[in-house]
């Protein structure tokens, strides 16, 4: 990795840029940003000098941790591939370094560095826990797939927590009950990328039942359920879901969305007080898609209709956009 400084504007936590800390020499006094300034992204790479622990004692004695307001935890492994425990254990028991951390994000890791379903997970309840003014948690991996980890959440209760993201191939059902169980009262925004079964997505619908009711959490405003092998029975659900109709945002997207998931959420209840609707990665036929924008747009509603990139003849072959 290089010692250069470069910033990514495009990618954001807390809404603050990343900014990946050079590995390979000591920056010189003034080369690195304010700690508050940005969003800390430790990366491992594959340099094999460079395990997590060592990585994480650079950062904590180079940086102001005081001051941290988000941090990112891309690729943490070096050499032999291993899963994220270990660096959890070091990030908690660190905690009490972090009094201005507001935002966590653990695995941003892409698909070239390593595919989601073998991003090697733990419970992630601990994390959450042990930053009691966290107001955003993100965390991407799958469930137990080939034995290598798998990721976890155990009903929580947090006080400060706005958003929350669960990025994943294959979402176990008992995270998803987790999270309904969670005392969030804060809660603004919820994604779950549900996944499919031979990822280990095994959420059902009767599992999101307590997300749907609308009284879970109140100050609900982003409700993204997605990439789903089962979007229609989700849309379906949704579609006379007493959540709805406090939200700002509703995104449905990245499934195997067709023409009976969008019979039955025009057939739903409005949702015209909505400001987006995203339904982009579908398998929807063009005459549906022409309803549901002649239905929402005119009222202000702006709706994300992109298809997959190539729909076949047989309408059964659909696929989530992420899954391995």
């Amino acid at each position: 990795m290089s010692g250069a400084v470069e910033i990514n504007p495009f990618e954001e936590l807390y809404g603050l840029p990343f900014f990946t800390l050079p590995l390979d020499e000591v920056p010189a006094p003034g080369a690195l940003p304010e700690p508050d300034a940005v969003a800390w992204r430790l990366d491992c790479g594959y340099d094999k000098e460079w395990t997590f622990a060592r990585l994480w004692r650079r950062f904590t004695e180079t940086v102001d941790t005081g001051r941290v307001r988000a941090l990112v935890i891309g690729p943490w492994w070096t050499g032999e591939y291993s899963g994220l425990a270990p660096a959890m254990e070091l990030i908690i028991a660190d905690a009490a370094r972090f009094p201005a951390l507001r935002a966590l994000f653990l695995a941003d890791v892409d698909s070239e560095r390593c595919e989601i379903s073998w991003l090697m997970m733990t419970d992630v309840t601990p994390a959450i826990e042990a930053f009691p003014l966290l107001e955003e948690f993100g965390a991407q991996g799958c469930g137990d797939t080939y034995q290598n980890g798998d990721l976890r959440l155990r009903p929580v209760k947090h006080e400060h927590l706005r958003v929350l993201r669960l990025e994943s191939g294959g979402l176990p059902g008992s995270v998803v009950r987790a999270v309904g169980a969670s005392e969030l009262p804060a809660l603004e925004h919820l994604e779950l990328w549900l996944g499919v079964e031979e990822y280990g997505g095994s959420a059902t619908v009767a599992d999101l039942a307590p997300l749907l009711d609308g009284g879970r959490f109140p100050r609900l405003r982003h409700l993204g359920l997605q990439n789903s092998e089962i979007q229609d029975e989700i849309v379906g659900a949704v579609a006379s879901a007493p959540v709805v109709a406090g939200l700002e945002s509703l995104a449905l997207s990245m499934g195997t969305l067709g023409d009976e998931g969008a019979e039955a959420l025009l057939a739903g209840q409005p949702l015209t007080h909505l400001k987006e609707l995203d339904l982009d990665h579908h398998f929807m036929s063009p005459a549906w898609t022409a309803r549901i924008q002649e239905a929402l747009e005119p009222h202000g509603v702006r709706v994300s209709l992109e298809p997959v990139d190539d729909i076949f003849e047989d309408d059964e072959w659909r696929y989530v956009a992420l899954s391995e």
